[in-house]
């Protein structure tokens, strides 16, 4: 029984240890990309892959009770929450940003495409 502990709590460590990976990796992304959409993107990854596998570490090392379940609600909170509070940062920043020619293009539809969209 004591090798599964063990067992247990390698693939525990290991969980934790991608998760501290991905952190990392999300504060250079945020530190190193300039636009605000490319910074909001690394943050929005980042948060939900590292944290949930920093949960399901946690989860493993836990075993099998009440706080298990419990975490497993925070992940499923999380994975609902951060997108979509990701995309509203998102809009509103397209929205309201000053200079939009500067980050990103627009694209115009030709007469015929216009012409060609209609008979569909």
């Amino acid at each position: 029984m004591e090798i599964m502990e063990w067992v247990r709590f390698i693939i525990g460590a290991v969980f934790l240890l991608i998760g501290m990976f991905v952190f990392l990796v999300e504060m250079i992304g945020v530190f190193k990309f300039h636009y605000v959409l490319n910074r909001m993107h690394a943050a929005a990854m980042g948060d939900t892959l590292g944290l949930g596998s920093c949960f399901v570490g946690l989860m493993i090392l836990n075993g099998l009770s009440f706080t298990t379940l419990k975490l497993f609600l925070v992940i499923i909170f999380l994975w609902f929450t951060s997108p979509v509070s990701s995309h509203l940062i998102a809009r509103l920043e397209v929205t309201t940003d000053e200079e939009p020619e500067k980050h990103y293009g627009k694209s115009e539809l030709t007469e015929e495409e216009k012409k060609g969209g209609e008979g569909r």
